[in-house]
């Protein structure tokens, strides 16, 4: 097990707040700067791909993912990613070999998910109990062990975007020219759609099942109101992201707060977009 100890010592130095100071608030604020800039990072092509119902296809699969873990007495933070990215893959395959529009598989698979998953809770109360904090996010109990998947969840994503940046967004502008300029195509749809299925189910961690497509979409849609260029975008989803995460666990900490840590992250981005469509709103009065 890789020692976090020397991260958590520098956390603490670099944000001296009160509530930062308690280990599970190092761990949890870890977490988030690991989740955020790989939800801002997937975001942006999220909304250039326009898979916003994709990515809630899949953290929806979250219920069916922790229902079979806590059926069978298996962790449900392992069955969990593992479910999502069977659902995820097996969308994109589903996609590419039919005649069928990407609304219409997505939502057959939508569907089916949240389906099979009340199937398997309704059998189970004990269950169903224990899916509030799924349904909720529960950053706050994450552990060292899953931190440290993130970690390199988070490189490998990374490695992913700083390869295949240009690519995608070539796929995402015409499939069938940038397959002519030998991308391929196939792969890369394959990778993206693995590693985004893997970036929701663990966002459900820290916002929850009701508010993980958010997580993607508002800092995307900010940086696109801010910036010029497709870089730029990537830039401003990234700051974004991170800066709502950090202001969301700090704030949901307070006294005069005491509000629900995912739920507190989405409404600080949502305030970043309002900032952001206002200064858009401005250039375009300029322009004209």
């Amino acid at each position: 097990m890789i020692d976090l100890s020397p991260v958590y010592q520098l956390i603490v130095q670099i944000l001296p707040f009160d509530c930062i100071q308690v280990r599970f608030m190092q761990q949890a604020l870890l977490a988030l700067m690991l989740l955020a800039p790989m939800a801002a990072a997937m975001g942006v092509q999220v909304v250039n791909f326009r898979m916003a119902f994709f990515s809630d296809a899949i953290s929806h699969s979250a219920f069916a993912g922790v229902a079979l873990g806590l059926i069978f007495s298996v962790d449900p933070h392992w069955t969990m990613p593992v479910f999502g990215l069977m659902a995820g893959l097996g969308i994109m395959a589903v996609q590419r070999n039919s005649t069928l529009s990407t609304d219409t598989v997505i939502g057959v698979f939508f569907s089916a998910v949240i389906a099979f998953g009340l199937a398997a809770i309704s059998r189970n109360l004990a269950v169903a109990r224990n899916m509030q904090r799924f349904l909720y996010g529960d950053i706050l109990t994450i552990t060292d062990g899953e931190i440290v998947l993130l970690i390199f969840l988070f490189f490998g994503l990374m490695s992913f975007q700083f390869l295949g940046y240009n690519r995608l967004l070539y796929i995402s502008l015409n499939p069938t020219l940038a397959k002519v300029h030998r991308v391929q195509v196939a792969v890369f749809q394959y990778m993206f759609a693995g590693l985004l299925a893997l970036v929701v189910m663990f966002s459900v961690w820290a916002v929850g099942v009701l508010l993980v497509t958010a997580m993607l979409i508002v800092p995307a849609a900010a940086a696109r109101n801010l910036a010029h260029c497709s870089g730029a975008m990537f830039w401003w989803s990234l700051l974004i992201s991170l800066s709502s995460a950090i202001a969301g666990l700090v704030i949901s900490t307070q006294e005069w707060a005491r509000t629900a840590t995912g739920a507190t992250i989405i409404i600080v981005a949502c305030t970043w977009f309002l900032i952001s469509s206002i200064v858009s709103s401005i250039r375009r009065k300029r322009i004209i």
